[in-house]
C-alpha cells in the first residue's frame, strides 16, 4: 500500500477527526484506553498530522515524538506545531526500518499502523522495533480496523464513513477500502485488517505480553449530541477495534 495515499491528503487528514465515528468513537475510545499520561514519554508511530501526538501532550506527556511514513503528513505536522507550538518533535521513518532512538518511551501508540504491514514477517518486524523502543513494562496501544468486521452489516455512512472490501486478500488479512465522507471532497484510504491471531501472534514473537482487546465505545457527549437510537448500528457492527499490550 503506497504512502502516496498519504501523501495527497496532507492537512486534509486532520477532517477525520471532525466526524462522528472518530469525534465521538475513536478519539474518546483511544484517549480512556491509555489513560493518564502525566510525566510520562510517548512515540507516536504512523502519527500522521499529530492529533493524538499533539493531544497527549496537552494531556501532560513530558516528550512527545510523531513518526510517521508520509513526508506530506510530517510537514503538516510540524506546520501546525509551529502555528501552535506544544514542544513536539516529528521525524519521516517507516516503523518497518525504524533508527535506532536516544531513548526509550514510557509509552508507544499505533492508530492506523500495524494493519498497513504487507505480510506477517513485515507486521513482527515492526511489532519488534517498537518493542525496542519501549522501556520494560512500557505499554503499546493500537487502533485498526476491527479484524472480523461484517461488510455485510449496516451501512457507517451516517457516522461518517463508509467501509467495504477491496477484494483482495494478503497474508495477514482482506484488503479494505475507507472512505471519510468529507465535505466537499471524500477521501478514500486502502488498508487491510489483520486476523485477530496474526496481531497477537506478531505481538508475543516481539516480547510482548498481557495482550488485552478493547472494543470502541461511544461517549457521552456522543449520545448527547445524536440520542442512543442514533448509534445502534455503530454499536452492533464497530469497523474499528483497539488493544493494549505491555513489554
Amino acid at each position: 500500500m503506497s504512502v502516496q495515499q498519504y501523501d495527497e491528503i496532507g492537512e486534509a487528514f486532520e477532517g477525520f477527526k471532525s466526524l462522528p465515528l472518530m469525534r465521538y468513537g475513536e478519539v474518546p475510545s483511544f484517549l480512556g484506553m491509555v489513560g493518564d499520561v502525566s510525566g510520562k514519554s510517548v512515540l507516536d508511530l504512523a502519527c500522521g498530522t499529530g492529533f493524538y501526538s499533539r493531544e497527549f501532550k496537552r494531556r501532560g506527556a513530558t516528550d512527545v515524538f510523531g513518526v510517521d511514513i508520509s513526508v506530506e503528513m510530517i510537514a503538516a505536522a510540524r506546520e501546525i506545531e509551529q502555528r501552535d507550538p506544544l514542544g513536539v518533535d516529528y521525524e519521516v521513518g517507516d516503523v518497518i526500518e525504524l533508527r535506532p532512538l536516544d531513548r526509550r518511551f514510557d509509552i508507544a501508540l499505533g492508530v492506523q499502523c500495524l494493519n498497513y504491514a504487507e505480510d506477517i514477517a513485515a507486521m513482527e518486524r515492526m511489532c519488534r522495533n517498537i518493542h525496542q523502543s519501549l522501556v520494560p513494562g512500557g505499554e503499546f496501544f493500537v487502533l485498526a480496523q476491527k479484524p472480523d468486521y461484517q461488510f455485510d452489516c449496516a451501512s457507517l455512512d451516517r457516522y461518517g464513513f463508509r467501509c467495504e472490501p477491496a477484494g483482495e486478500e494478503i497474508e495477514t488479512g482482506p484488503r479494505v477500502r475507507v472512505t471519510a465522507l468529507l465535505d466537499p471532497q471524500p477521501i478514500t484510504i486502502v488498508s487491510s485488517a489483520p486476523r485477530r491471531e496474526v496481531y497477537e501472534k506478531c505481538l508475543r514473537a516481539a516480547g510482548f505480553s498481557a495482550v488485552e482487546w478493547v472494543p470502541l465505545q461511544v461517549s457521552e457527549a456522543g449520545i448527547r449530541e445524536y440520542g442512543e437510537d442514533f448509534w445502534a448500528d455503530l454499536r452492533t457492527s464497530p469497523p474499528l477495534e483497539m488493544l493494549r499490550c505491555r513489554a
